[in-house]
């Protein structure tokens, strides 16, 4: 009995099918959120309403260039500092006071 082995060109073919799968499958949709992260840190300005990763709700009152922390004012009476990073989205003029 002989043991029956593939030929080279279709493992290259397999490869080829799976390295495809993985860019469109991983690789892609991960560079695409990482390029959109990117662009809501660099649109961060004093007064822009923001939901963090934790669930809570403000408005940026300072940020610091080349900082890696922004103060967030929560309402009249409170802040908090937080690293930039954890800011999951920006949301539209007014929605703080709606709440």
């Amino acid at each position: 009995m002989e043991a029956q082995q593939g030929s080279p060109m279709s493992m290259l073919i397999i490869f080829a099918i799976f390295g495809l799968i993985f860019y469109f499958m991983i690789y892609r949709p991960q560079a695409k959120r990482n390029k959109e992260h990117k662009a809501l840190m660099e649109s961060l300005a004093k007064g822009t309403e923001v939901l963090t990763a934790g669930g809570l709700i403000g408005k940026i009152s300072k940020i610091t260039e080349g900082s890696s922390e922004v103060v967030i004012q929560l309402n009249a009476n409170s802040e908090v500092t937080i690293n930039r990073n954890y800011i999951a989205a920006v949301l539209p003029k007014g929605s703080v006071k709606t709440l």
